[in-house]
């Protein structure tokens, strides 16, 4: 017998005996302690991106920005430094505003999460809960927060001033879509890949807070 005890959000302690790890992860009990850690993990995130410099200091966010957008500053930090910075503070600008689109999103997976992907976890490595909620929504929330990324980054005009500061270079080429004949950024293709980035960094901060609190959370679940 295996004697679990878990401490809710209200102070109260349960304690339960179970036969083995398996029996827990088809549990309602072993489903609530995923939720638990998964929400945790989303507040944390929402936190996070509902403020600005917090956003911009983040190392997770910064690890998901795509090889194309890190290209794109690469190009740029040699010919206006200070345009990667802007750049960096208005995407920061619009992750704000998706934070009320992202979480009923996330919520609603976690709490459609079921004992198939309970047990999944189990059998998974660190991180396997978050790459379940990952393959649920990702799509989802890149087609839903996009056309506001998009919005914002117009609103400040940072495509056409990368354009102005890459007038007569061919470093870029058609990298975010354009034509052979045009080596301009579109506006597109910035707001997919800043959306694409957003969304990958809270990816980021669900699953380091999943791996640190797995010992203390997820212990009971064998992980």
């Amino acid at each position: 017998m295996i004697a679990i005890a878990l401490v809710l959000g209200t102070g109260a302690v349960i304690n339960t005996s179970l036969q083995s790890c398996s029996t827990l992860a088809t549990s309602d009990l072993g489903l609530a302690v995923i939720k638990r850690v998964l929400l945790g993990g989303i507040n944390k995130g929402m936190n996070i991106y509902g403020n600005r410099e917090a956003f911009l200091q983040n190392n997770l966010v910064d690890k998901a920005l795509p090889k194309q957008l890190r290209d794109i500053n690469t190009t740029l930090e040699k010919i206006a430094p200070a345009l990667v910075a802007k750049e960096r503070e208005y995407i920061a600008d619009a992750a704000v505003y998706t934070v009320n689109i992202s979480r009923p999103i996330l919520e609603n997976a976690v709490n459609s999460l079921n004992a198939q992907d309970v047990t999944r976890i189990i059998q998974g490595e660190k991180g396997t809960a978050t790459l379940i909620l990952k393959e649920k929504t990702s799509q989802q929330l890149v087609a839903a927060i996009a056309p506001k990324v998009e919005q914002e980054l117009n609103k400040y005009g940072i495509v056409k001033t990368i354009n102005t500061a890459l007038s007569g270079s061919n470093l870029l080429g058609s990298l975010l879509g354009g034509g052979n004949n045009n080596n301009n950024v579109n506006a597109g293709g910035l707001s997919m890949l800043a959306s694409e980035q957003i969304v990958n960094g809270l990816f980021n901060i669900i699953e380091d807070h999943e791996k640190q609190n797995s010992a203390s959370l997820l212990g009971p679940l064998g992980k």
